[in-house]
């Protein structure tokens, strides 16, 4: 974001700490085959990868998964055979889109919330046009709010 009172932006942000490639960080007694093998069971639970970087994390220590492993959590999966076929931060906008919805169905008068739904559909279709690009959605996808509903529950 840029500053106030100046034409010049912020250098604020979180940076991770560097890790030599392929190098092991401290207090980790896992190796990569037992990271992978944690990482699908937590898949096999039906559990996002946001949640299973997680819960490696907080209950076994993992720092973090793509300096360790050389790709990301998702790639991993992937390769084992759990590709998900939207990927998690849009199906979790569509959720949060089917709840406002929902909401709204009942409080119509709400006017924030109202706006707040203009918002997620905007972040809905913005990230749909992105993945359609990169090829993680096929090209004839579109969003459609009461699609979204049969979607969420898992029926289609």
């Amino acid at each position: 974001m840029a500053r106030m009172h100046s034409k010049k932006h912020g250098k604020s942000k979180s940076r991770k700490p560097v890790i030599e490639a392929g190098a092991v960080p401290e207090g980790l007694t896992l190796s990569k085959d037992q990271i992978t093998e944690l990482a699908l069971e937590y898949a096999r639970q039906g559990l996002g990868p946001e949640l299973i970087g997680e819960k490696l994390k907080r209950e076994h220590g993992v720092p973090y998964i793509k300096q360790i492993m050389g790709k990301r959590l998702v790639a991993v999966l992937a390769e084992k055979g759990h590709k998900q076929a939207i990927p998690s931060d849009l199906m979790n906008l569509i959720r949060k889109a089917v709840r406002i919805n929902q909401h709204m169905a009942k409080n119509g008068q709400d006017a924030h919330n109202k706006i707040n739904l203009v918002r997620t559909e905007s972040k809905i279709w913005r990230l749909t046009k992105y993945y359609k690009s990169a090829g993680a959605l096929p090209e004839g996808w579109h969003y459609d709010p009461k699609e979204a509903v049969l979607l969420v529950k898992g029926r289609v």
